[in-house]
């Protein structure tokens, strides 16, 4: 992210902590996808993923309050939206299939069938690595986060963060062998 969508969140972020509807709606304008997308990797399903999007925008009107400023919006956004991914990961007894809307269209059908069997592997893999090994392999690996920055959303030290990246990726190296 650059210095002017830097500034111009903090620009909004203040502007809707004081109470403005329209800055509050452009924020979650220019940061939805990014919620849909991070909730998506880390539930493995589309339709969860989208109630998390819906619970995290909601939360985000009074949550702000207790945006500090000490760190980026978008670390700080991050943070919200994993910690509402690992609650509902929590609460789920099962890992359910990933569906055929993940998969995009490719030409030949043959190179579609394969396409689509890699991603649901890929996706499946991820979606059953526990948590805390899920979180840094989705933020550094698909979301292309900084250590540093994920070990601020995380609430973990770099060095935690590294060995957790380590040991999801290798998991995911074992699951995925058969596609390489």
């Amino acid at each position: 992210m650059d210095g002017l969508d830097t500034a111009a969140d903090d620009w909004l972020v203040a502007k809707a902590k004081a109470g403005s509807l329209d800055a509050w709606e452009e924020l979650v304008r220019r940061h939805r996808g990014r919620i849909y997308r991070i909730a998506l990797r880390m539930v493995g399903d589309p339709d969860d993923a989208e109630d998390i999007s819906q619970d995290v925008v909601l939360q985000l009107w009074t949550a702000l309050a207790s945006f500090a400023g000490n760190s980026l919006f978008t670390t700080w956004l991050y943070r919200v939206v994993v910690n509402r991914c690992l609650t509902h990961i929590g609460r789920r007894q099962r890992h359910d299939v990933l569906d055929e809307r993940l998969t995009p269209p490719l030409p030949g059908a043959d190179a579609q069938a394969v396409a689509r069997g890699r991603l649901r592997a890929t996706l499946a893999a991820i979606t059953s690595l526990p948590p805390d090994l899920r979180a840094p392999v989705v933020l550094v690996d698909v979301e292309k986060l900084r250590y540093q920055d994920v070990a601020v959303i995380l609430g973990v030290s770099e060095a935690t963060v590294r060995g957790r990246l380590a040991r999801g990726r290798r998991r995911l190296l074992d699951e995925l062998r058969e596609w390489a």
